[in-house]
């Protein structure tokens, strides 16, 4: 065992170590303890065979995994299994920032790279905190948000570019559903084209990009709920999530009666 001009521990191969007196000096400093989660992984990517052959595509089901756990957590009013449940999703990110830290195709990145990129994006996004801009409220928080998000995407299309560009369609259809009514209401996109059972869509209209395909009567009357729920100040996906926790108390409780013979 070195130790290396920093004073950090080095085994003789030359490969990190983590020791509790490594970091018992930062320990006092909030995100200390991420120096030595960073290297935890690094080494685990090394010498853990299972870790060693995993990449972005394999560990995509984990990181879906492991947020849908930390929402349950959240709702569950648990902070121990909160807390435990963001270290499981933390320990994504690290593992995917070190799997692309070992390319050398000139697309690679580190976990400092993905900090950088998150606080330089908080600071521009918050001029009314880092800058000289004054606020009245967090409505306008808001609105400044959404102007310079707009402008960073527009400068990186070249172009205007859709206020939907970059709504990922792979999230749950109730959240989708949500946040492409929030988008377009934002950007003051008619009212009338979100009723999908008699607006302009029902009929089928040709577009830019082509015909405009009618939904089904089910599917219009969801979107509809999820307008609904919106105008109440309310989360649809949320609201269903309660509603199915709710239903699986119901069947849990009719499942201890039926065993302990009740009527």
């Amino acid at each position: 065992m070195t130790q290396d001009g920093d004073g950090g521990r080095r085994s003789q191969d030359g490969r990190d170590t983590v020791t509790a007196r490594d970091t018992a000096t930062t320990q006092g400093a909030p995100g200390a303890r991420l120096l030595e989660l960073a290297a935890v992984m690094s080494r685990l990517r090394r010498e853990c065979p299972w870790d060693a052959k995993q990449t972005h595509e394999s560990l995509a089901p984990h990181l879906l995994e492991e947020s849908y756990e930390a929402l349950e957590a959240l709702e569950s009013s648990d902070p121990d299994a909160l807390r435990e449940e963001l270290g499981d999703v933390l320990l994504q990110v690290m593992f995917h920032a070190e799997i692309a830290s070992e390319r050398t195709d000139g697309t690679g990145y580190t976990i400092d790279d993905v900090a950088d990129g998150i606080a330089g994006k908080l600071v521009r996004r918050h001029p009314h905190v880092f800058g000289d801009v004054s606020v009245s409220g967090a409505d306008e928080v808001k609105q400044n948000w959404d102007a310079i998000k707009a402008a960073e995407r527009a400068a990186k299309r070249g172009g205007p570019g859709s206020v939907l560009d970059g709504v990922p369609f792979g999230q749950p259809a109730l959240a989708l559903a949500a946040q492409l009514q929030r988008r377009a209401e934002r950007a003051g996109v008619p009212s009338d084209l979100a009723d999908l059972a008699s607006g302009p869509g029902a009929a089928g209209v040709a577009g830019a990009a082509g015909p405009d395909l009618p939904a089904s009567e089910l599917g219009a009357e969801l979107f509809a709920l999820v307008a609904r729920a919106r105008a109440a100040g309310l989360d649809p996906e949320l609201e269903l999530r309660a509603a199915a926790r709710t239903y699986r108390d119901r069947v849990l409780a009719w499942e201890r009666a039926r065993q302990a013979g009740e009527p």
